[in-house]
């Protein structure tokens, strides 16, 4: 029998977007967590002209992802025990997400490394043979100086920038990470209970083949600030969570409009975000209602991402 992860590979003016508006596709956020539209010192958005095509990144050499999972604060149980240090060290039964990861790539035609060794992000020309890293349920401060410069040369050199789950809840302190998330960041989030996602955008890769609306659970993420001048690609139907979406820190939810997946250039790169994929079950075999459309959506991102398929539609 097929395992869902397979079943997913099948399914199917830069200077002047600093000063527009975001485009209608893009979230809009309500008066609990407006705290403006900052552009970073940097041109992000949805023009193309916002992207570094230095030839960095040659399709002939393959393609290959690096996932980042380290954690200096709350650990997800989808990523279970921390990692040794090094590249690619051994894996526990527990590590799922990291797990699952690994198997979309050898599923999908790219390799995939992984780490949560500083060290191994400590200079762009450690990050330049990977066509995108992501950042999967990273928390707190997991960069040092160095690693942080390194990112940020990476992603302007027209690096990809995939963020997965708690990665709103990283680097909370450093503004450009917080433009590269598209102008968001986790505050709190609701109870782990099933929810209605909708695709709203269906001609991204990330999304084609979804269908409309989709039962998944999660502990859906309330944002401050929400996230601006992006394609927003799927939200959460507030109406449908039956424990009600305020967070622990009272946030109140976003109303009609509320992200949980959206892609954007940003400062010469490209990146994918998603707030979803909490529980264990996501990554795993074990059934749970949606599972199969939210590893489809996140093989299309990361491909859109890696140069695979077209970006950002």
């Amino acid at each position: 029998m097929r395992s869902k992860l397979s079943i997913a590979a099948t399914a199917g003016a830069a200077a002047l977007l600093l000063t527009t508006t975001a485009p209608s596709s893009a979230a809009s956020p309500g008066p609990a967590q407006n705290l403006g539209d900052p552009d970073y010192g940097v041109c992000r958005g949805l023009d193309p002209r916002c992207y570094h095509d230095w030839g960095n990144f040659d399709p002939a050499k393959g393609y290959k992802l690096l996932v980042y999972s380290r954690t200096a604060g709350p650990r997800h149980a989808h990523l279970g025990t921390p990692l040794a240090p090094g590249l690619n060290p051994p894996l526990n039964d527990n590590n799922v997400a990291v797990k699952a990861v690994i198997r979309l790539g050898q599923e999908n035609g790219f390799a995939v490394d992984y780490t949560e060794d500083v060290t191994q992000l400590s200079s762009a020309g450690r990050l330049l043979p990977y066509n995108a890293v992501m950042f999967l349920s990273t928390t707190r401060d997991t960069l040092d100086d160095a690693a942080q410069t390194a990112l940020r040369q990476y992603v302007r050199a027209g690096g990809g920038f995939v963020g997965v789950h708690n990665a709103f809840g990283t680097e909370y302190n450093w503004p450009w990470y917080e433009g590269l998330l598209g102008n968001a960041n986790f505050y709190d989030h609701s109870a782990n209970q099933p929810g209605t996602v909708v695709t709203v955008n269906h001609r991204d890769a990330s999304t084609q083949g979804l269908p409309r609306t989709w039962t998944f659970s999660d502990e859906w993420y309330n944002l401050v600030p929400a996230p601006t001048r992006v394609r927003v690609l799927a939200e959460v139907d507030e109406s449908t969570l039956a424990r009600g979406v305020r967070g622990n820190l009272g946030h109140p939810g976003h109303g009609e409009h509320h992200p949980v997946s959206w892609c954007q250039y940003y400062d010469g790169g490209k990146a994918w975000l998603t707030t979803l994929g909490h529980d264990v079950k996501a990554w795993t075999d074990e059934p749970m209602d949606g599972d199969q459309y939210f590893i489809q959506h996140l093989l299309g991102g990361v491909k859109s991402v890696l140069g695979m398929a077209p970006f950002c539609r």
